[in-house]
């Protein structure tokens, strides 16, 4: 067997706080002391948490992509992702990649193989500091997505599906007008081309979106996957994603979607940057909202990695009755359960020790070790 042990920490469990230690056997929690023993490493009274678990990050896709048109070595985008993933807290990353081939991408399919297989890759030579799985962003009026579903969904890497549908008019850009505004800007394209586009966009919503739904929603519970709908906008939205089994609400964008996903038994996941800046970056609710409402369950970083933890400090300073612990919960263990990961995500006995240091300096979180089973990754 092999073990360690920390001492003089401020223990955040999945209901409390307590001061005191825990031992570690063979990378699993063996053992919670509220006594001020001192035995192994002295955490100096530091906040020791749960490690992160992190469902949404289109970080690896960033670092494979830095700039339009300029592709990265996957393994070496992979490891800049993982060591950045890890500085910020977060032990388990479900990295977020796209499939279905756009007007902007059509080789989609070449990109989305090159990361996932580098994850493979990495895994099977260990040497990965977080524990990395497969989260597939399934766009659905792609003509190819169900194509690329299937090159990509048999690893037991793979463990969540996002239905997603980013069709001009509805969910994330709910009019024409908006749609037209936020892409003119975000492309630095004339106002023809983004009419082109957004002609082409609604035609292949009308194509494919639905089938293609319909064949990924089956092809999913074949495989045991779990799923997550996206911006959903309206109540139609939400009692589709009801209906086909649908487990986490991603980003629902209005206050309607987010009550009736609540009320449907769905986890509802919003964005940590819309947390930390108290709005969303695309004019939909605010997620500091739905938590004082009782309906957020878990919080991504999206496109910050360090929000996620950021964020978890921030929401007991600005919701009212509400503890860290609680507040932790949304970035460990609700979304270990809605994953399917029931091993981690809380300092208890037989969980994983996938353990945060945390000191907070100047208001901010400041994360001064990682360990994963155990083992120190940062």
């Amino acid at each position: 067997m092999t073990g360690t042990a920390f001492h003089n920490a401020r223990l955040v469990l999945a209901e409390t706080m307590i001061d005191g230690g825990l031992n570690v056997v063979d990378g699993m929690i063996a053992g919670i002391d509220s006594k001020a023993g001192a035995i192994g490493e002295d955490m100096e009274g530091d906040y020791l948490i749960p490690g992160l678990v992190e469902l949404h990050t289109d970080h690896l896709e960033n670092h494979y992509r830095p700039r339009q048109g300029v592709y990265w070595d996957p393994l070496a985008a992979l490891h800049a992702h993982d060591v950045q993933i890890v500085g910020s807290g977060i032990t388990t990353v479900l990295d977020a990649v796209r499939i279905g081939s756009d007007i902007d991408t059509p080789e989609m399919l070449l990109h989305a193989r090159a990361m996932v297989e580098a994850v493979h890759t990495a895994r099977d030579a260990d040497w990965l500091r977080a524990d990395h799985l497969i989260h597939l962003r399934c766009e659905l009026p792609s003509a190819d997505v169900v194509e690329h579903f299937e090159a990509l969904c048999a690893h037991p890497t793979t463990r969540l599906i996002s239905l997603m549908d980013h069709t001009p008019g509805q969910r994330q850009f709910g009019t024409l007008e908006a749609y037209r505004v936020f892409y003119k800007k975000q492309l630095g394209v004339s106002e023809e081309e983004v009419e082109r586009y957004l002609q082409a966009a609604l035609d292949k919503h009308h194509r494919h979106a639905a089938p293609n739904r319909q064949a990924l929603v089956a092809r999913a519970k074949e495989l045991g996957l779990a799923m997550a709908s996206h911006d959903d906008a309206t109540l139609a939205h939400v009692e589709g994603s009801i209906a086909d089994g649908v487990a986490i609400a991603e980003f629902p964008t209005t206050l309607e979607a987010a009550a009736a996903s609540h009320d449907g038994g769905l986890a509802i996941l919003m964005g940590a940057p819309n947390v930390v800046r108290g709005k969303s970056h695309s004019g939909n609710i605010s997620a500091t909202d739905l938590v004082r409402a009782g309906l957020l369950d878990i919080l991504s970083s999206d496109y910050v990695p360090y929000a996620l933890l950021q964020a978890a400090f921030v929401l007991p300073e600005r919701v009212e009755g509400l503890g860290l612990p609680a507040a932790l919960a949304t970035v460990t263990g609700n979304p270990a359960r809605a994953a399917g990961l029931a091993d981690r995500g809380e300092i208890a006995i037989g969980k994983r020790a996938d353990l945060v240091r945390v000191r907070v300096v100047g208001g901010l979180p400041v994360v001064r070790g990682v360990w994963r089973q155990g083992e120190r990754v940062s």
